[in-house]
């Protein structure tokens, strides 16, 4: 839902769903890393809403994790890597930025 509403340009909804989505799934006991599903929807979300800091530290994140990369890459289950944001026109929005500049730059442990 809150993909959905970002997509529409609902930021404030967006947020609060996927806030609401977060806290649910914790307290459901979901024991899983937030980077191996929160964190794509996450980044996802701060991209389409133009969040460029909150995406490019969520993304310093993953790119340190391992994890399915969610809705991203969905048919491949791909992880981000720094050859994907060198490569992928999605990152587009964030290529002016010097820190993004530095992911791409890393390499890949």
């Amino acid at each position: 839902m809150s993909l959905t509403n970002a997509a529409l340009g609902d930021k404030d909804s967006a947020l609060k769903e996927y806030e609401r989505a977060d806290a649910l799934s914790a307290r459901a006991g979901d024991l899983m890393d937030v980077s191996a599903t929160r964190g794509p929807v996450l980044l996802l979300l701060q991209l389409m809403l133009g969040e460029n800091s909150g995406a490019i530290s969520t993304l310093t994140r993953l790119l340190q994790t391992p994890y399915g990369s969610g809705p991203l890459y969905v048919l491949y289950d791909t992880p981000i890597t720094p050859a994907l944001l060198r490569l992928d026109p999605v990152w587009d929005p964030l290529r002016a930025d010097p820190a993004f500049q530095k992911l791409c730059e890393q390499k890949q442990p």
